[in-house]
C-alpha cells in the first residue's frame, strides 16, 4: 500500500472564542463578591488601570468607560458551550493600648466557637502543664457538634470505637491511657454538657447522669437501646427492660426534651454570612425601579499617566511601549466586560420584573410560570447568557430578598384554568404539613386531598418530590410516639 501527500480546500465553519468573548463570560456568571475579588486581584497585576484613588495630581480627565450598545449581545448568544514591644515587663505604659489589658477581652463571647469556649474553661482550672497541654490536644480534635474525632469510625461499634480513640491520643500524645480517660473526664464536665464525647451514646449518657432527676429507665435505653428507641420501637424496649410502656414514654419524653445529641451546634462557630443582593428592585408609586448594586465596585479607567507615556511625544520604545499597549489593551476588555455584564444582568431583571410584577403587587400565589427560553427569547440571547447572569446573584425586592433562579419555575395546570407554579405548590405542602396532628401525621395521599380541596390537582410522586426537597421526613418519621 503506497502512501502519498497532497493538499486539498475544505471550507468549514468553526465559533472561535476572543479573549475578550472568554473574560465576558467568566465575569458573568461570577458572584459579585467574587467580580470585587478578581477585579482588585486585576488591579494589582495591571498598572494601567486606576480606580482614582491615586494621589498623583493627573488634572480633569474623561473616564475611559466606554459606551456598551446592544450590538455586544449578539457575541453572547453565539456561545452555546458554555510596632513595640509593650508585653509584661517591658516598662513601657505610655503606649499601651487599654484593650491589651481589658480583663473583660478574656470572656468567651457568643461569637467564640466551642473549641475557643472549652480552652477559656480549661484555662480556669488548676491542673499540671503536662495535663493542660494533653487536655488542649483532645480540645482541638473536638468539631463543631462537640464530638472527638481523631479516627474513621467504619464499622466498630460504640465500645470499641471509644477504646480505639483512647489508644490514638494516646499514641498521638504519648500520655497513657489513663491519663487520656483522666483528661476526657475533665472535659466532660465542661459546659456544654456532652461535649468531647466520641460517640451518641457517651453523649447522652454524660448529659443523663447531669440530671437533676436521674431516671434509671433513660439511662438504660442509652446504653443498650438506642438504635430501637431511634426506631421508636416502644414495646421491644418495654419487654427488654421489663417495665410498662408507659414507663418508657415518660423517659422518651425525658430524653428527647432535656438532652442534646449536638451539644456544639447553636453554639458560637462561625459568624453568619449577610448576602449583599446585586440588585434592588423598589416601588416608587406605581412603577418597579432597578437599581444596580455597584457598593465595592472599584470604579475602573484608564490611568493618564500611562496614556501619556504612550502618547506620540513619549520616550518610551520598544517592548517597553509593546508591554503597555497590551496592557492598555487587557484593562479595556475587563472595562468593557464590566460595562457589559452590568447591562446584561439590569435587561435580565427588567424582564423578570414584567413577567412577574403580580407576584410583586400580590404575592406568591400570582407568580407566572417562567422559564430561560421565555426571557431569552425576549432579549435575543441565548439561554445560557440568562443561566449564567442567574446563577449565585440575588435581588431585594418588596417581597423579600430572592435569589434570581427563584423566578423561574415550572407549572401545572389549575382548575380555573390558569397555571400554578411549583413555590406555590411547595408553600401550601410546608402549610399543610406544619398544622397536621403530630400524632397522626398526613400521608402523601391525604396531601394529596388536602391540595385537590384547593384547586391543585397533582400526583403522589409530585408531593414525595416536593416534600423531600422541603426537608420534610415521610408520615412514619414524622409522627410523634412519645
Amino acid at each position: 500500500m503506497a502512501y502519498e501527500l497532497k493538499q486539498s480546500l475544505k471550507l468549514s465553519q468553526s465559533l472561535v472564542m476572543t479573549p475578550q468573548l472568554q473574560l465576558a463570560i467568566k465575569l458573568l456568571q461570577m458572584s459579585r463578591l467574587d467580580l470585587i475579588e478578581t477585579v482588585r486581584d486585576e488591579m494589582e497585576q495591571n498598572p494601567v488601570l486606576d480606580d482614582g484613588t491615586t494621589t498623583v495630581d493627573e488634572g480633569p480627565q474623561p473616564e475611559a468607560e466606554p459606551e456598551v450598545t446592544d450590538a455586544g449581545m449578539v457575541e453572547w448568544q453565539n456561545y452555546l458551550a458554555e510596632g513595640g514591644d509593650y508585653g509584661p515587663g517591658s516598662g513601657n505604659f505610655v503606649n499601651r493600648s487599654n484593650d491589651d489589658y481589658d480583663v473583660f477581652r478574656n470572656i468567651a463571647s457568643a461569637e467564640d466557637g466551642l473549641q475557643e469556649y472549652l480552652l477559656w474553661q480549661l484555662k480556669m482550672t488548676e491542673i499540671t502543664p503536662g495535663d493542660k497541654a494533653l487536655a488542649e490536644f483532645i480540645i482541638g480534635n473536638i468539631d463543631d457538634d462537640g464530638y472527638l474525632r481523631v479516627i474513621e469510625r467504619d464499622a466498630l461499634d460504640d465500645a470499641a470505637y471509644e477504646a480505639a480513640v483512647v489508644k490514638e491520643i494516646s499514641r498521638c500524645a504519648s500520655e497513657s491511657e489513663e491519663k487520656v480517660l483522666e483528661a476526657l473526664a475533665l472535659i466532660h464536665g465542661f459546659d456544654p454538657p456532652g461535649s468531647g464525647a466520641r460517640t451518641a451514646r457517651e453523649c447522652l449518657l454524660i448529659q443523663a447522669r447531669l440530671l437533676p432527676e436521674r431516671s434509671e429507665v433513660a439511662e438504660e435505653i442509652i446504653t443498650h437501646h438506642l438504635k430501637a428507641f431511634a426506631a421508636r420501637n416502644i414495646k421491644s424496649i418495654a419487654r427488654a427492660l421489663s417495665v410498662s410502656e408507659e414507663e418508657v414514654r415518660v423517659a422518651a419524653r425525658l430524653i428527647t426534651s432535656a438532652l442534646n445529641p449536638t451539644p456544639g451546634s447553636g453554639f458560637g462557630g462561625t459568624a453568619p454570612r449577610h448576602i449583599v443582593p446585586d440588585v434592588y428592585i423598589s416601588k416608587v408609586g406605581d412603577e418597579y425601579v432597578i437599581t444596580l448594586n455597584d457598593d465595592g465596585m472599584p470604579k475602573l479607567k484608564i490611568s493618564r499617566q500611562y496614556r501619556e507615556m504612550l502618547s506620540g511625544e513619549s520616550e518610551v520604545k520598544g517592548q517597553d511601549k509593546s508591554y503597555l499597549q497590551e496592557r492598555v489593551r487587557s484593562a479595556m476588555w475587563l472595562i468593557k466586560s464590566l460595562h457589559q455584564r452590568q447591562r446584561t444582568i439590569y435587561r435580565v431583571v427588567e424582564c423578570i420584573v414584567d413577567f412577574q410584577r403580580e407576584f410583586l403587587d400580590k404575592g406568591l400565589k400570582y407568580m407566572r410560570p417562567l422559564v430561560l427560553k421565555d426571557v431569552a427569547a425576549i432579549l435575543s440571547v441565548h439561554e445560557s447568557t440568562v443561566s449564567r447572569v442567574t446563577s449565585n446573584k440575588y435581588v431585594d425586592t418588596p417581597r423579600g430578598l430572592f435569589e434570581l433562579k427563584y423566578f423561574f419555575s415550572s407549572s401545572i395546570p389549575g382548575e380555573d384554568g390558569g397555571d400554578i407554579t411549583s413555590e406555590y405548590i411547595k408553600l401550601k405542602i410546608r402549610g399543610i404539613i406544619e398544622n397536621e396532628d403530630s400524632a397522626k401525621p398526613l400521608s402523601d395521599q391525604d396531601i394529596v386531598l388536602c391540595l385537590s380541596r384547593s384547586g391543585i390537582k397533582v400526583a403522589r410522586r409530585t408531593v414525595a418530590k416536593y416534600r423531600e426537597a422541603l426537608g420534610f421526613a415521610s408520615s412514619s418519621r414524622r409522627k410523634a410516639c412519645f
